[in-house]
């Protein structure tokens, strides 16, 4: 053996090296989970009318953490649960997964900083609408159920 021959083993890749990429590419936004968008608009909504969270839980009949925890998507609530809420916030359920459903419709904008619509629901639906007055950040705004 020559004393001159270097110490390191030659590797041979089984796999071709892939080029490094010019740009990188971003990776896609994350979607939301429904339980964060969800109680994203309660919490909106509760605001926007200018309520405590006691008052709305004691409308719904359900404990105080329990809605705080729903708005923090920490929890699931079931559709009653849901449905107590929305009521208690002068909604119907329809409206409150409405409003939950054009948030996630717009994935571009984080979920945060996306203001809640105002816009009527179709009124096409099987039994004739309901409609209902909520006091909201945008003023009176008149929901379909």
């Amino acid at each position: 053996m020559s004393s001159h021959a270097s110490d390191e083993a030659r590797v041979i890749p089984l796999r071709p090296v892939p080029a490094a990429p010019e740009k990188p590419e971003e990776p896609a936004p994350k979607e939301p989970l429904w339980r964060d968008v969800v109680g994203d608009v309660l919490r909106r909504e509760r605001l926007a009318q200018e309520r405590t969270l006691k008052d709305v839980a004691d409308a719904a009949r359900i404990s105080m953490p329990y809605l705080s925890e729903l708005e923090r998507g920490r929890k699931e609530g079931s559709s009653e649960v849901l449905a107590a809420a929305a009521h208690a916030l002068g909604l119907g359920l329809a409206d409150l997964l409405a409003l939950a459903h054009r948030r996630l419709a717009r994935p571009a904008q984080p979920l945060r900083s996306r203001p809640l619509t105002s816009q009527p629901l179709r009124s096409g639906s099987r039994t004739a609408p309901r409609r209902t007055e909520a006091r909201s950040r945008l003023g009176d705004i008149r929901l379909a159920a």
